[in-house]
């Protein structure tokens, strides 16, 4: 091959190369500014309203479908047969869903999301041993962000094969706290302490109406709880409160709350 035909060569095929790059180039620039410009555009318009995990869901999943679409562009452009890659692709189906069983079994667990809705942005959600506030269902992945600030980032479909509890749904919940006092202490005193404790907790929800019960008697205290409702939003708050003063109030009153202790009696004989 002599420096001629290599100058031949070269023009015939560095030509279509650079058309390529070129396509490649400003159709990934054109993607990224048409993505920003749809997000945009829907924060801004009200009357376009789409559910948060929805809309990063569709963002996801278009961009990937945009991006492949440059792509196979770009190397139509550069004189790669579109019949040959599509033949290519088609024949490497199986191998490629065997080897990205995972990610396709996380993207039908995404889409299973968004049908069934068990979790939506901003819910307060138990997933296993993770709890946190639900950002986004993406396409592979669910973010949630823990109460300590971890952001976690949980495969869609271990959140479909595993029990999800879901805090905020209801729009309310039941606290429950416990207390243990000692044997000697009468039960009616005890009532009438932590009744007060309730009555004087803010956000508390009339229905169903709170209640102190004696729950258990342990090994060495009796075991009590109060249990009422209230938002979702003031749980927390709710639970503190009860948690402090009802300790407070069981001192001021004189209540003993005791230790584990064992008694040995020793037989003189």
């Amino acid at each position: 091959m002599n420096m001629e035909q290599i100058q031949q060569l070269l023009v015939q095929y560095g030509a279509k190369l650079l058309k390529g790059i070129l396509i490649l180039i400003i159709g990934c620039v054109f993607v990224h500014y048409l993505l920003k410009l749809c997000r945009s555009a829907m924060r801004k318009n009200p009357n376009i309203r789409m559910e948060a995990t929805l809309g990063t869901f569709l963002n996801n999943l278009v961009r990937v479908l945009l991006y492949m679409t440059v792509i196979l562009t770009a190397a139509g452009a550069m004189g790669v047969p579109l019949t040959t890659v599509v033949a290519l692709l088609g024949s490497a189906g199986v191998a490629f869903s065997l080897a990205m069983q995972g990610a396709l079994s996380n993207l039908i667990g995404g889409v299973m999301l968004l049908i069934l809705k068990p979790i939506r942005a901003d819910e307060f959600v138990k997933v296993g041993d993770v709890e946190g506030s639900v950002k986004g269902i993406g396409v592979f992945y669910t973010d949630l962000v823990t109460f300590d600030g971890k952001h976690v980032s949980m495969p869609n479909s271990s959140l479909t094969n595993t029990p999800i509890i879901n805090f905020t749904r209801e729009g309310r919940r039941r606290v429950d706290v416990g207390f243990s006092v000692s044997y000697d202490t009468p039960i009616d005193r005890v009532m009438e302490v932590l009744n007060q404790v309730v009555r004087e907790t803010e956000h508390v929800l009339p229905d169903p109406a709170p209640a102190v019960k004696l729950t258990a008697c342990g090994a060495s205290s009796m075991d009590y709880a109060i249990r009422l409702w209230t938002k979702t939003s003031d749980y927390w708050d709710v639970y503190f409160f009860l948690l402090e003063h009802g300790k407070r109030a069981l001192d001021a009153a004189g209540i003993r709350v005791p230790y584990p202790q064992l008694d040995v009696h020793l037989d003189r004989e």
